[in-house]
């Protein structure tokens, strides 16, 4: 993290995360001192070779596995400070962070609409509510006239924007975006960097996409390179979309 730039409240901000895998002779230190701050309305890239903890970092943000040390906060929400200070990861990983995977993951026997809308329900939202949500979401995202379509139906570039779709449902202050363009052509990438730079905008959404795709790198402002668990931040091209 730049000293320089002063963090927003809100957002993504890590400090000296730090994992280890395994112990004594076979530890592995997979994250060595790892800083970074994603303010909200941002979408920053992290780029890195393979091996290099890109995974491994995304993972602890996404509350799927526990750091050894350090501190994450999330929103205004400081949820882990050399152990996890949220009792249930399950609901913060449900309600506070929206993913994005290469593959869209799409349950293939609900339409588009219910697909949007499931995560919300499972929140305790309104069914009602919830579809009136996901609606306005495909509308957003120029999707609407697929809402009662089964995955199937969909091209590649509409199933990602459904997966964008699902992963704002719960309007959560943080996106974790891994790979979403690999599978798409120069135009459909671009396209899908348009919709997260404005759905960040939007909502005040703090999104990190981890990328090997260099068709949409000049699209960020800000870059962090990942190399042997340590991460050097730069600006970037900011190319308009």
């Amino acid at each position: 993290m730049n000293p320089m730039n002063t963090p927003q409240p809100g957002g993504i901000l890590i400090e000296g995360l730090r994992k280890v895998y395994g112990h004594g002779d076979t530890a592995v230190e997979a994250l060595k001192h790892v800083n970074m701050q994603v303010s909200p309305g941002e979408v920053v890239g992290l780029v890195g070779p393979s091996g290099s903890g890109k995974s491994t970092l995304l993972k602890c943000l996404g509350a799927i596995i526990e750091p050894t040390s350090g501190r994450m906060t999330l929103g205004k929400d400081v949820i882990y400070d050399n152990g996890w200070k949220v009792k249930d990861l399950r609901a913060l990983r449900r309600d506070r962070i929206g993913f994005v995977f290469q593959a869209p993951y799409l349950i293939p026997f609900l339409d588009v609409t219910d697909n949007v809308a499931l995560l919300p329900m499972l929140a305790g939202v309104p069914n009602a509510k919830a579809r009136e949500r996901a609606l306005e979401l495909l509308t957003a995202l120029d999707v609407s006239h697929r809402a009662r379509a089964e995955p199937s139906q969909l091209s590649g570039g509409e199933q990602q924007r459904v997966s964008i779709a699902r992963a704002l449902a719960n309007k959560p202050p943080v996106i974790l975006a891994d790979e979403p363009t690999a599978p798409l052509d120069s135009e459909r990438a671009l396209g899908v960097m348009r919709i997260l730079n404005q759905m960040a905008q939007h909502a005040q959404t703090a999104i990190i996409v981890v990328t090997h795709d260099e068709k949409i790198i000049p699209t960020f402002k800000r870059i962090y390179h990942i190399r042997d668990g340590q991460t050097v931040e730069e600006a970037g091209e900011g190319l308009s979309l």
